[in-house]
């Protein structure tokens, strides 16, 4: 169990996008601009762009929010500029943490990203101290009840999957970053409905946190991802089951 398909299936059961969708709605946004000003606005010939747009689809993200945002890209409309930055640190029983941000201001959001580890019995490190632990890979989450194993098996692994793991209640398929698109277009095919499909950060290993050390690693992802400058966090610990459950 990768310690970011662990956090992925903690925000999908408490709901925190729902609960959050106007802060959902800005970083997608910015994502959208910064997708469009690096590869031109045109979602065919920008995979980025794409992912993007999809992502915000499925937050039923309004067609002219995601327009407005591409014309900032393009510099049709006036927009921000906004800097892509990656973080990285340690958050507490040592799992590695990497945060990746969109800012207009780093001082300000070093600053803040700073503290939230602090706050939580972490510590932002330098760069390079744990982006080695994980890869780039395409990452889909389905459903067990969407399924069954054999079908999944047979469509992905056709497709070009790397690999499809079973965890609590979900099958979690694996590509290369580049074969990520043709995977989940075949499950889209097939009228394969998937929890979330996205290209991640995976470790190589993992780190298994109890007590207080996973309670405090829970606040400092939910700290990390309420931050506006904060796109994506991700993480290697694995908290068993049970300690989830009796943090609840």
């Amino acid at each position: 169990m990768s310690g970011h398909s662990k956090w992925s299936t903690i925000k999908y059961k408490k709901g925190a996008a729902d609960a959050k969708r106007g802060k959902v709605f800005t970083k997608l946004i910015k994502e959208i601009t910064v997708a469009a000003k690096m590869g031109g606005g045109d979602p065919d010939s920008n995979p980025r762009l794409r992912s993007a747009i999809a992502a915000a689809k499925a937050e039923n993200m309004p067609k002219e929010n995601m327009d407005r945002a591409i014309k900032k890209g393009t510099g049709e409309l006036e927009g921000v500029n906004y800097e892509e930055i990656l973080y990285e640190g340690y958050g507490p029983g040592g799992a590695a943490v990497l945060v990746e941000s969109l800012t207009d201001n780093k001082n300000r959001t070093v600053a803040d990203i700073r503290f939230i580890f602090s706050k939580s019995g972490g510590s932002l490190g330098e760069n390079g101290c744990v982006a080695w632990m994980f890869k780039a890979k395409g990452f889909i989450v389905v459903d067990k009840k969407e399924v069954d194993e054999d079908t999944l098996m047979e469509v992905a692994l056709d497709a070009g999957a790397e690999d499809i793991a079973e965890d609590n209640g979900n099958f979690e398929v694996t590509t290369s970053p580049a074969g990520f698109e043709q995977v989940k277009s075949a499950l889209d095919k097939k009228g394969i409905k998937y929890v979330m499909a996205e290209i991640s950060m995976i470790p190589d290993s993992n780190v298994k946190l109890e007590g207080k050390d996973a309670e405090q690693m829970l606040r400092l992802m939910d700290a990390l991802e309420d931050n506006d400058d904060v796109q994506k966090v991700y993480s290697n610990f694995d908290i068993p089951d049970e300690v989830m459950e009796s943090i609840g």
